[in-house]
C-alpha cells in the first residue's frame, strides 16, 4: 500500500522501502506529539535533598533534568545515558515509573526495542494512571508491529479497545496490524471507524482508498479518498502513488501516469511507486 513510505520517521527503518506500510509517517506517540517531543512535567519534578557531604540542597532530580532537556533535543542516547544515572531512592513511586517511561521511549527510538518493551511493561505494572497504561500499551503495539509481530500488536490494541478506548491512532495501527496479516476487511473496518472519528484523517484516507481500489472493492470510492488526501498534503508522494494506482485501477491511465510521474519526481528510489510506475508505462521510467 502506498502508505507513507517516503519522509517516514527514523522509528520505521526497519521496513523494507518496498512495503506498504499504513501507519502515519511521523506516527504520534499518545502523549504531546512524535516521538521526541514528549513535553516535560516540571510539576512532578522531586524536592531537592540534603548532599551527603556538602550538606547543600541540591535536586535529586538533576540527572533526570539534563535528560529531559536532551531527549526534547532529539538526543536520545545521550538522554538515556543520563536516565540511566539517576539515583532514584528519593523519588516518589509516580516519578520513578516517569523514569521508567522515557527510557522506554529513548529506547524505542534507538530502535533497542527488547529493553524498549522491559521499560514499558514495568511501567504498565507500576503505573497508577490508565492513560499512562493506554500510552505504553500503545508504544508497544508499535514496536511489535515496527518487528514483524503484527499478531502481538493486535492483542494489545484490543486490550486498549476492550476497556473502552476510542481513538484515531488505536484504529489506524489496528488497520495496519490487520493488513499485514491479510486481514483486508479488518483493515478496512478500521479505518472506517478512524475516518468518523476524523473524516480528514490523512493516513486513514489514503490507506482505504488505496485498499478499496487495489483490491476492486469500491474503485471509485477509494479514488476519491486517495485524491482527498493529496489535496490536503499534494507533496507527500506515497499519496501521490496511490492516487496514481487508483486512477490506473478505475482506467484513467492518462491520469496514473501524472501522478506516479509526480511520485517519481518526489522519491525516485521507492520500490513500490516505480513497480507501480513500471506497470502503468509499460516498462517506461
Amino acid at each position: 500500500m502506498a502508505g507513507n513510505r517516503p519522509n517516514r520517521s527514523d522509528a520505521l527503518r526497519g521496513y523494507d522501502p518496498g512495503e506498504k506500510p499504513v501507519l502515519n509517517e511521523k506516527w504520534e506517540f499518545p502523549d504531546a506529539g512524535p516521538l521526541g517531543e514528549i513535553e516535560r512535567r516540571p510539576d512532578r519534578a522531586p524536592q531537592p535533598v540534603k548532599a551527603k557531604d556538602a550538606g547543600e540542597e541540591v535536586p535529586a532530580d538533576s540527572r533526570f533534568r539534563k535528560g529531559m532537556r536532551l531527549f526534547l533535543m532529539k538526543r536520545w542516547e545521550n538522554a538515556l545515558e543520563e536516565f540511566l544515572l539517576v539515583q532514584p531512592e528519593s523519588f516518589s513511586s509516580e516519578e520513578r515509573t516517569e523514569l521508567t517511561y522515557y527510557m522506554g521511549l529513548c529506547c524505542t527510538k534507538l530502535e533497542r526495542f527488547d529493553e524498549a518493551l522491559l521499560h514499558l511493561e514495568q511501567v504498565i505494572a507500576s503505573a497508577e494512571s490508565p492513560l499512562r497504561v493506554y500510552q505504553c500499551r500503545m508504544i508497544i503495539a508499535y514496536i511489535y508491529i515496527v518487528t514483524g509481530r503484527a499478531e502481538l500488536a493486535e492483542a494489545e490494541l484490543n486490550r486498549l479497545q476492550a476497556g473502552g478506548l476510542e481513538s484515531v491512532m488505536l484504529y489506524n495501527t489496528l488497520a495496519y496490524a490487520a493488513y499485514v496479516q491479510e486481514h483486508y476487511l479488518g483493515a478496512i473496518e478500521n479505518y472506517e471507524k478512524a475516518l468518523e472519528l476524523d473524516k480528514d484523517n490523512l493516513t486513514a484516507l489514503n490507506s482505504l482508498g488505496y485498499i478499496l481500489a487495489d483490491m476492486g472493492l469500491d474503485t471509485l470510492r477509494g479514488l476519491r479518498l486517495c485524491r482527498k488526501a493529496v489535496d490536503k498534503n499534494p507533496e507527500n508522494a506515497a499519496y501521490l502513488d496511490s492516487l496514481g494506482w487508483a486512477s490506473y485501477k478505475c482506467g484513467k491511465l492518462t491520469d496514473a501516469r501524472t501522478w506516479l510521474r509526480k511520485a517519481m519526481d518526489i522519491a525516485p528510489q521507492e520500490k513500490e511507486i516505480k513497480k507501480h510506475f513500471k506497470i502503468v508505462t509499460g516498462g517506461a521510467v
